[in-house]
C-alpha cells in the first residue's frame, strides 16, 4: 500500500502551520511524512517541497491543504501534477475536494483543468501571434524600442569614449553595459553624426 505524504505551506507574515497539518493529519498523513515551508508564494525556492518531491515513489499519493499551498499558478500546478501522475503518484486536495487523483471522477476534473490551460496557452500564443502580425502591418516590428541617437546612454558613451584617457573597461563599468553594447551605442552615435547625402535635382 502507497504512503500518504502531506505539504503545508505558509508565508513568513503567518507562521501558523497548525491548521494545516492538523488537516494533513486527518486525511491520514503521519507526522514523518508531512513537509513544511515558511516562504511566500512567489518564492520558487522551497526546500521542504523539493525534499517531499525527492521521496515520494509509485504507488504514494501527495496531500495538500489547498491548491494554492502547493504551487504559484495554475500553469505551475498542473505541470507538477502531470508529472506526479506519469511517475505513478496520486495528488488530493482536502479543501479542493474534486482535485484528487485517486478517483475517476477527480481525475477527470484535473484533465479538464489541464485541457483549460492549454486552451488558455494556445489562445495567449495566438493573440501574440495576431498582434505581432498586425505590429508587422503598421511598419512595426516587436521587440525593444530601438535606440535613438539622443539617448542620454549614447551621448555619454560618446563622451567618455571621445576622452582618450578613458579606458575602454572604465567606460563600460561607468555604464554598467558590455563591450558590444557600448560598441553600439558608439555606432548610433557615429551614424547619427554623419551628413545626409544630398538629394539629386
Amino acid at each position: 500500500m502507497g504512503r500518504f505524504f502531506g505539504y503545508a505551506r505558509v508565508s513568513r507574515e503567518e507562521q501558523n502551520l497548525e491548521l494545516q497539518i492538523s488537516a494533513l493529519k486527518s486525511a491520514g498523513c503521519v507526522e514523518k511524512f508531512i513537509f513544511t515551508d515558511k516562504v511566500s508564494g512567489v518564492k520558487a525556492e522551497r526546500p521542504g517541497l523539493n525534499k517531499c518531491l525527492e521521496m515520494l515513489g509509485a504507488g504514494d499519493t501527495l496531500i495538500v491543504w489547498r491548491l494554492d499551498r502547493l504551487e504559484r499558478s495554475i500553469s505551475h500546478l498542473i505541470k507538477l501534477i502531470e508529472s506526479l501522475m506519469k511517475e505513478g503518484i496520486s495528488f488530493k486536495s482536502i479543501c479542493d475536494g474534486v482535485i484528487d487523483t485517486t478517483t475517476a471522477s477527480g481525475e477527470l476534473i484535473f484533465n479538464i483543468f489541464s485541457s483549460l490551460a492549454q486552451f488558455e496557452r494556445s489562445l495567449t500564443q495566438e493573440r501574440t501571434r495576431a498582434g505581432l502580425s498586425a505590429a508587422r502591418a503598421r511598419g512595426r516590428l516587436g521587440g525593444r524600442k530601438p535606440i535613438r541617437p539622443e539617448d542620454p546612454r549614447v551621448k555619454t558613451a560618446q563622451k567618455m569614449h571621445e576622452d582618450k584617457s578613458i579606458k575602454i573597461e572604465e567606460i563600460c563599468k561607468t555604464l554598467q553595459v558590455s563591450r558590444p553594447t557600448l560598441y553600439r551605442y558608439l555606432n548610433i552615435a557615429k551614424k547619427s553624426a554623419q551628413p545626409s547625402p544630398a538629394r539629386s535635382l
